[in-house]
């Protein structure tokens, strides 16, 4: 009885301890940072000139997050970069519609276009990626939007909703399953590339310090609204570990 009563309270000791090791294993890992891995992609969208300070379609500080991902891009062993890539006269420009105006709207086949200033054509210093940005072990660009009668937001679908940009087949064939992005602007190209990303099938994070927005008639909340309804994570720059 006495030797029965004493394995009884030592498997009580050992299972309270065990218990009490779980979850202080669950607290820190609940707090850990999150360490970036070989099936963990950065996306570092349209992070170009025109897109920065002194640009045609400036994001205000656009510029600013350009130290940052430089930082987030050194903890990442696979980095993609997105360039906007349009034709003159591209059909998002207002110029080419008379009498519209840049950040008005026009029905196009594909639905409500927003109407931008010329921007990013193709060829001008406006498109190259900001000379601050340095990133040699980047492994793919995705120019996307140079296709002159459709506009293209997302890295991975132009703005028609059915033609992709190849992006989530690359992803699949590296076997890259997990997508972090930065970049501009927050409530158009980020977004929708991210929103995109979980339709397609991928986990999706959104490092909101390494972007900056527009925010047009309430966008940036209702960008951030669409994320969060789609399963996009919400992250700062300090919840990784890089």
């Amino acid at each position: 009885m006495r030797h029965d009563r004493r394995a009884f309270l030592g498997m009580a000791a050992a299972g309270l301890a065990a218990a009490m090791m779980g979850r202080a294993g669950r607290a820190a890992a609940q707090g850990a940072k999150i360490k970036p891995g070989a099936q963990d992609v950065l996306l570092v969208i349209d992070v170009q000139n025109c897109f920065t300070p002194g640009g045609s379609l400036a994001v205000k500080d656009g510029d600013a997050i350009v130290p940052l991902i430089n930082k987030l891009a050194g903890g990442f062993e696979h980095v993609v970069l997105t360039q906007d890539w349009h034709t003159p006269g591209h059909v998002s420009f207002a110029s080419s519609h008379a009498g519209k105006k840049p950040f008005e709207t026009t029905s196009l086949p594909y639905g409500t276009q927003v109407l931008w200033p010329d921007h990013c054509v193709q060829g001008t210093d406006g498109a190259n990626l900001h000379p601050a940005l340095k990133i040699p072990h980047a492994e793919l660009v995705i120019r996307k939007g140079y296709r002159k009668d459709v506009d293209s937001y997302s890295a991975f679908m132009e703005a028609d909703g059915k033609t992709p940009t190849g992006l989530a087949g690359y992803l699949r064939e590296r076997k890259l399953s997990r997508c972090y992005f930065v970049g501009l602007a927050t409530d158009f190209c980020v977004a929708w590339s991210a929103l995109d990303a979980r339709k397609a099938g991928f986990e999706a994070a959104v490092i909101e310090d390494a972007c900056r927005g527009i925010d047009v008639g309430g966008s940036l909340g209702k960008a951030w609204a669409d994320m969060q309804g789609a399963g996009v994570k919400r992250l700062q720059s300090s919840d990784l570990a890089v």
